[in-house]
């Protein structure tokens, strides 16, 4: 028995229960239908509550079928896709299963509350039930294409959770999003095709033996740098990180904790393929990744600290805790104990990680269903009589920043300890400083966050009075939904030995780890040591940085970030949008000349082609300049105030054929309408959609073409 017809429900399951679900609550005229579309929204919202906690009882009975009766599941779909999906069952994935159906579920719940004024609930639904589809064929992937296939469906459904109020700054942090995952999607899938030319199985559990009889390690470098690239980018890993702190603000809350909590963490399920089957004992390798989570961690912590916006310094939390797991997973190809107690502490993080952004932004989504702000300064004083919510914001605050008695705490004493016991001087004290520093700028930004919206007063007596009298801010199902995470965060948190190491031992197998390791006595002296450490640092960053620096003489939060430290607008849009394409257009020219023609003539072309290359950019730019300075356009003779020839053309027919109508056969009831206005407005709203679309698209194309481009010159090279 390989448990094949229950994986089946797991995977694909929720696709079809979002697609009826969709089909459920379609809207039905308004006036008198209004009872029909009604209680068409309440089957829909039956539907998709029934889908999610069938999907956890499912993934629950799975999971223990697997752990307790040690039956192996498994499920190959040979004649799907080309090269068939693959996916199996074990500890990791099955205690990873559970944690993102149980997510799903408490989040769906908040939902019905968050979205009860809210348009667009039929697309919301159905990409949410999507996305978890889609997750879990990522999590239970057997092998690097089905988790690429699934990776992809992914990317493109939580896209429209940050695209879904559909204004400005939603459909911006929307187009950077795909844009990371299209151009991380697109480098994966290279990595895929060089790893699969190479060894010639991309099956997760045959890698080891594959990579040990191979004799080219550099195309196993590269493989595995554009897998890192792919994976990185969705764990929102430095420098890829841009999505995650313009995503997170703009996408509804239940989404943001799940983009946060578990999407996220698809992206590490990736990095730590590569690392524990493909470089399991590769110096260079971990190196890289030690580093590049050092830098994640930092930065994230940094950026968190600078914030004025809630969700968006809950998402560079996520950021910085992303490079904690990163550290561990550095450190787990340390020999001994050392890589048993990174590889336990990079496990045990990233299940502490999911369910505590989950009580964290379920409880912002409260406050953002009643304040309707996310700004420190519009919120403060919110929590202050709300004892209920300001437990439960404590409770995933404390976690995170790592507390004794809170979850957080064992898993980054676990990192701590594995950086300290191998010691090395050098770069590992370094690295455990900066682990130090790091989890203090953690203590200090959720102190800021806490003290913000539960202790202080706002500034406008007027606000605090209405955030005051506000005692039925939360629904039943939405305090069932808060109540129940915070539960399962707190008791996970306070049975250390019982339930967290149980769940790495049961998870340690998927690390290809045998040993166990020893019993950790995490409330030593020694091991609460590094634990208060933090604290302290976390105390001194508050009280002398964020208190006097980051604050005026009001007393409001000030964003002193700079603004052109932005690396989307600094590196990334000039580099896709303007550069990229040239060097691209450039190269392409050299490799034909270099191909086609004699060695004298190949360089006078390649010369000649970068010089007009050059001159055209020059030219181009020399013409914007001169416009916008010297040549600026003279104003229009006549300069109509809205619209263009053809609509107030239109316009005008139109006001005539009304003037005419009230002068004639509606006297008695006159219509006047502005048509030339009304026309203008209509071309503005079809130019708006049609520039939306285009841009879409065409950003979307270019980096399809990037990608297409690459992999072509790879092949002609080699």
């Amino acid at each position: 028995m390989k448990l094949e017809i229950e994986l089946t429900f797991c995977i694909f399951f929720p696709f079809l229960a979002g697609l009826l679900a969709y089909l459920t609550g379609r809207t039905c005229e308004k006036g008198e239908n209004a009872g029909r579309e009604n209680s068409r929204e309440r089957a829909r919202d039956a539907i998709v509550m029934v889908s999610v906690v069938l999907e956890f009882l499912a993934m629950g009975f799975v999971a223990y079928q697997n752990i307790h009766l040690g039956i192996a599941g498994t499920l190959e779909l040979s004649d799907i896709c080309g090269l068939g999906l693959y996916f199996t069952m074990d500890g990791f994935r099955s205690i990873y299963g559970c944690v993102a159906a149980f997510m799903w579920m408490m989040a769906a719940l908040l939902s019905r509350e968050y979205f009860a004024h809210l348009h667009h609930k039929n697309r919301f639904y159905l990409f949410l039930l999507w996305t978890l589809g889609a997750t879990m064929g990522v999590f239970l992937s057997g092998d690097l294409y089905t988790t690429f296939v699934f990776f992809e469906i992914m990317s493109f459904t939580s896209y429209v959770w940050v695209a879904q109020e559909e204004n400005r700054s939603a459909l911006r942090a929307a187009e950077t999003y795909l844009a990371v995952a299209v151009t991380g999607g697109l480098v994966m899938l290279m990595g895929i095709f060089l790893l699969y030319y190479q060894l010639g199985t991309v099956t997760i559990r045959e890698l080891p033996q594959a990579v040990a009889v191979c004799g080219e390690k550099n195309m196993l470098y590269a493989a595995g740098v554009c897998l890192l690239v792919g994976f990185g980018a969705k764990a929102g890993a430095f420098p890829l990180h841009i999505w995650l702190p313009k995503a997170h603000p703009v996408a509804p809350a239940p989404t943001s904790a799940l983009l946060s909590g578990i999407l996220t963490k698809t992206g590490i399920y990736g990095i730590l393929v590569l690392s524990c089957y493909l470089f399991s004992q590769d110096g260079v390798w971990r190196t890289g990744i030690l580093v590049l989570g050092v830098v994640t961690m930092l930065g994230g912590a940094v950026l968190a600290v600078f914030s004025v916006d809630l969700k968006r310094t809950l998402a560079c939390s996520s950021m910085s805790q992303i490079g904690f797991i990163l550290v561990g997973i550095g450190m787990m190809g340390q020999p001994g104990e050392y890589g048993i107690l990174a590889t336990h502490g990079v496990f045990l993080h990233m299940v502490n990680h999911s369910l505590i952004k989950l009580v964290l932004f379920l409880a912002a989504g409260v406050i953002y269903m009643n304040a309707h702000a996310l700004n420190l300064n519009d919120i403060r004083g919110f929590g202050r009589k709300k004892p209920l919510l300001k437990a439960i914001f404590l409770a995933g605050a404390l976690a995170i920043g790592g507390i004794p008695l809170f979850s957080g705490y064992i898993s980054k004493t676990l990192l701590h300890e594995s950086i300290v016991e191998y010691g090395g001087g050098g770069l590992f004290q370094a690295v455990e400083y900066l682990f130090l520093f790091s989890g203090g700028l953690t203590v200090a930004y959720m102190t800021k966050l806490f003290v913000a919206i539960f202790m202080e007063k706002n500034e406008s007596a007027i606000r605090q009075a209405e955030y005051d009298s506000q005692k039925r801010y939360m629904k039943p199902i939405t305090i069932f939904a808060l109540a129940g995470s915070a539960v399962a965060l707190l008791v996970w948190g306070l049975c250390p030995h019982a339930l967290m190491d149980r769940a790495a031992q049961l998870a340690q197998g998927f690390f290809r780890l045998e040993e166990a390791g020893h019993v950790v006595h995490y409330f030593s002296f020694g091991n609460l040591k590094g634990g208060l450490l933090s604290i302290g640092i976390g105390a001194a960053v508050y009280l002398l940085f964020i208190r006097r620096v980051l604050r005026n003489q009001k007393g409001e939060y000030v964003d002193a970030w700079p603004a052109w430290l932005d690396l989307e607008e600094l590196l990334y849009r000039p580099l896709m949008l303007r550069f990229l394409p040239w060097a691209l257009g450039g190269a392409c020219r050299i490799l034909d000349n270099l191909l086609s023609s004699p060695l004298i003539l190949k360089t006078l072309s390649t010369v000649a082609c970068i010089f007009c290359r050059i001159l055209d950019s020059f030219v181009d730019g020399l013409v914007v300049l001169l416009r916008k300075t010297l040549y600026r356009d003279s104003p229009l003779p006549y300069e109509r105030p809205e619209g263009n020839v053809l609509t107030e053309s239109i316009g005008r027919v139109m006001n005539a054929f009304q003037g005419l109508g009230n002068r004639t056969w509606r006297r008695k009831k006159p219509v006047h309408r502005d048509y030339v206005h009304l026309a203008a407005v209509k071309n503005e709203q079809f130019k708006e959609t049609n520039n939306i679309i285009q841009r879409s698209l065409s950003f979307g194309l270019l980096l399809f073409c990037i990608g297409l481009a690459l992999t072509l010159l790879y092949i002609i090279w080699w």
